[in-house]
């Protein structure tokens, strides 16, 4: 996953200064006097009496709502304002601008907290300050359920925290309303690492959890068509759904739709590989590769499918007891796309011991050597 930013533009918080009313009975007359001393608990108590006496208070629940809120009890808040809106609007306009009040303040605190979770050096600290900031963003969706910045942001703590299927709803929501870019790229990486777990003890769930990646995927590549995350994770998806006819459909399509398209032919060429269909995968990289030279995924999987294509053949003469060496000629296709990646990733051990192979069978014995000392001294 990769590291995510939060969004911290958000409105200048605003005040709230709390306005007389015009005299009503005794209890309501108490719970104001209470509220303006702070003394929040005493005037609940008398704001509970006034509505048992009175249930169609509406001022008695906005009052009620408002205690609740300076309380930090965002739950009994909103319910104490949804009953004085259901007595009648004469306090919509508070209750709105209450509502506003405490959603910028949860939204700046959980901001904050967030930022301070990030930066903690332990992970005690991280681990609360992280579950303070997703306190302040649930309750702020309690407050403004349409403010999409705070399930994003809400999202952003759960990855954060880990509790990855805790951000699938608030990213769900956020793509329902608007189709965000990374918001499918992390819900569908988040759904495919839950089917591949799932894998293990229940393929039925498992099955499920792909499919429905698959179809927030598709959904996906609608707005987003050249996003390379996206296509990956659908092709992986299509995959482990044992759904190869419909990925390589998919994907054929959308080479013939748009053939200068490189993401297309590298996807394709991917599922073309896995398929073992060699000549055919071998076709798209090298059309990736003409469009885009620096094309470091395909310039990798390009050397691989010559690789897998010679390991093929030479499994093949072996069991027909037949000597030829043709095969080497694809492990020296592949040497030129090799050496080209360990110079774009040349931290990277798993290229430098592939290489050394390469080198191996093609009798570069030096070459081999110094390309598995790379390897080790990488691994150490």
């Amino acid at each position: 996953m990769r590291s995510l930013k939060i969004i911290t533009s958000i409105l200048v918080l605003i005040g709230f200064t709390f306005m007389g009313f015009q005299c009503g009975s005794t209890e309501l007359t108490s719970a104001k006097l209470y509220i303006q001393q702070k003394s929040y608990d005493k005037a609940i108590e008398s704001l509970q009496t006034e509505i048992h006496k009175n249930p169609k208070s509406d001022e008695a629940y906005y009052l009620l709502g408002y205690v609740y809120g300076e309380k930090g009890q965002y739950g009994e808040m909103m319910d104490a304002f949804d009953k004085s809106l259901s007595v009648s609007k004469n306090f919509q306009e508070e209750i709105s601008s209450s509502r506003v009040y405490y959603w910028v303040k949860l939204f700046n605190k959980g901001v904050k907290e967030y930022q301070a979770g990030v930066n903690a050096q332990d992970k005690d600290s991280n681990k609360v300050h992280l579950s303070i900031a997703a306190e302040c963003f649930e309750s702020g969706i309690r407050i403004e359920p349409d403010s999409i910045d705070t399930y994003k942001n809400l999202a952003f703590v759960y990855m954060n925290e880990g509790n990855m299927d805790k951000a699938i709803d608030p990213l769900k929501v956020v793509i329902d309303k608007e189709h965000e870019l990374d918001s499918y790229r992390y819900l569908g990486q988040i759904l495919y690492q839950k089917g591949v777990k799932q894998r293990e003890t229940d393929s039925v769930a498992a099955q499920e959890t792909f499919n429905q990646t698959i179809k927030i995927l598709e959904d996906g590549r609608k707005y987003y068509p050249n996003n390379q995350d996206i296509l990956v994770t659908l092709s992986n998806s299509y995959i482990a759904a044992d759904k190869l006819d419909v990925a390589m459909d998919v994907f054929k399509a959308g080479v013939e739709a748009d053939p200068e398209n490189k993401y297309y032919r590298y996807d394709y060429g991917v599922l073309l590989l896995g398929a073992e269909q060699f000549e055919e995968a071998e076709k798209q990289f090298l059309k990736a590769v003409e469009i885009d030279s620096a094309y470091e995924n395909a310039i990798y999987n390009l050397g691989v499918t010559y690789i897998k294509w010679g390991t093929a053949m030479n499994k093949t003469a072996e069991e027909k007891e037949d000597t030829s060496m043709a095969y080497k000629e694809k492990y020296r296709m592949a040497l030129p796309y090799m050496e080209k990646v360990v110079q774009m990733r040349p931290d990277d051990a798993s290229v430098w011991e592939l290489l050394g192979r390469v080198y191996t069978i093609l009798n570069m014995q030096d070459d081999a050597t110094n390309a598995f000392k790379k390897a080790d001294s990488l691994r150490k």
